[in-house]
């Protein structure tokens, strides 16, 4: 589901060296235009069927997530639920405003930085990569004269992903967890890594968006926040901090860092690596430096709420955001996903704008967030239970998925 955090993208473990970071990743949708480009109203159900939204996260739980929280905000209020336990020991309840690592949900953020410099003239999305971090995208075929920032963005560079090189990449273990678990990366080192090896293909800077061939690369999600850095000529996390953390009040939602922990209140983690059957607390950590995000559920909602409604992007900014590209191999293999500048769309039946949303999944921690595309309404999930590349795991990421689609759409 989406990008892994703290753990490589689809196997292995590490993270990043002395450096405050950011940390965003996969999966959210929209229509597609002529060009496209994502628009319309879906249906907006007020107040929040509560019921819907207890039978919906009940079923996430039964899916086999030992732990699931989800709550629905609307300019009208909100609705929580929640099942499981936040620790299968203790049989404690998962707090309600339980702190998690979003991983690709979080990507987003850095996403609304970059657009904002755009709407500043700062920065523009056409820019080659080589113009703005010279020397950086080179060797081995990578050619950053030919990959624009929009490119990093929506993922259509064709850049290898960084992941798939980390030492134990497909190493998925208890004990592997154990070594490497407080391991650091430098995000440039991470960008070196990939650079020694040759890209999955060549873009076009001159295709049509529509047209442009897309994968998802962890290695664009670092060079994203290189290039805020190198623009602002600050740390990207607190660009984050100041242009959309604090702009919106998110008083639980910060950039990890090098940290391991999570503050509490907080659920346990738990992971079932495969070959094994039992649970693993994999809630200590240092996350990779381009998914550090911490938050609740609700500072999630409320971040995908005003991604679209207008509070932190301009309407060409917005319209920019909404410009996808068909991403073949997106969550769960959905047909019809698209991916636009840092989220996806899918089309969802009984929803004509059909809803944006991203997924992460981290040791621990899957998490997914949605919103209709007016802003009115999204969802964020935290899944306390992480079970890579099983059965059990993708019935758990289809209920996420009803979840998410009933929330934001008269799905049903």
């Amino acid at each position: 589901m989406g990008d892994t955090t703290g753990a490589r993208g689809r196997g292995g473990w590490a993270s990043r060296r002395v450096r405050l970071g950011v940390g965003l990743g996969v999966v959210v949708a929209v229509a597609a235009g002529a060009v496209a480009t994502a628009t319309g109203t879906a249906p907006d159900r007020s107040p929040v069927d509560r019921r819907e939204l207890r039978r919906d996260t009940n079923a996430v739980h039964v899916a086999g997530a030992t732990g699931v929280v989800a709550e629905v905000r609307t300019p009208d209020g909100r609705a929580r639920a929640r099942a499981g336990d936040g620790n299968v020991a203790t049989r404690r309840p998962v707090p309600w405003r339980a702190h998690y690592r979003v991983g690709g949900v979080g990507r987003p953020f850095a996403s609304v930085v970059a657009l904002q410099l755009v709407g500043e003239g700062r920065l523009r999305l056409a820019d080659p990569v080589e113009r703005v971090l010279p020397g950086v995208v080179t060797g081995h075929g990578n050619d950053g004269t030919r990959i624009t920032v929009a490119d990093l963005l929506r993922h259509t560079s064709g850049l290898s992903d960084y992941a798939d090189q980390l030492p134990g990449a497909r190493d998925l273990t208890p004990r592997a967890f154990e070594a490497r678990r407080f391991t650091a990366y430098e995000p440039a080192e991470l960008v070196r890594l990939a650079m020694a090896r040759g890209p999955r293909w060549q873009p076009d800077p001159s295709a049509p968006v529509a047209t442009k061939r897309w994968g998802y690369s962890r290695t664009n999600d670092l060079l994203v926040d290189l290039v805020i850095e190198k623009v602002t000529g600050r740390p990207v996390a607190r660009e984050i901090h100041d242009r959309v953390i604090a702009r919106l009040g998110l008083r639980h939602t910060f950039t990890a860092g090098t940290s391991a922990y999570l503050p509490r209140p907080a659920a346990t983690g738990y992971t079932r690596f495969p070959g094994t059957d039992q649970l693993t607390d994999t809630s200590v950590f240092v996350p990779l430096p381009d998914t550090s995000v911490i938050s609740t559920t609700g500072d999630v909602a409320e971040f995908y709420r005003a991604l679209f409604d207008g509070r932190l992007l301009g309407d060409a900014e917005r319209a920019r955001l909404r410009e996808t590209t068909a991403a073949r191999d997106g969550w769960g293999g959905e047909s019809g996903v698209r991916f636009g500048l840092g989220v996806y769309w899918r089309p969802v039946a009984g929803c004509d704008a059909g809803v944006w949303y991203h997924g992460g999944s981290s040791p621990g921690h899957v998490a997914a967030a949605g919103a209709t595309d007016d802003g009115r309404r999204a969802v964020a999930t935290a899944v306390t239970t992480w079970r890579p590349g099983s059965a059990q795991q993708r019935r758990q990421d289809e209920a996420t998925s009803r979840l998410v689609d009933h929330a934001l759409c008269d799905a049903r």
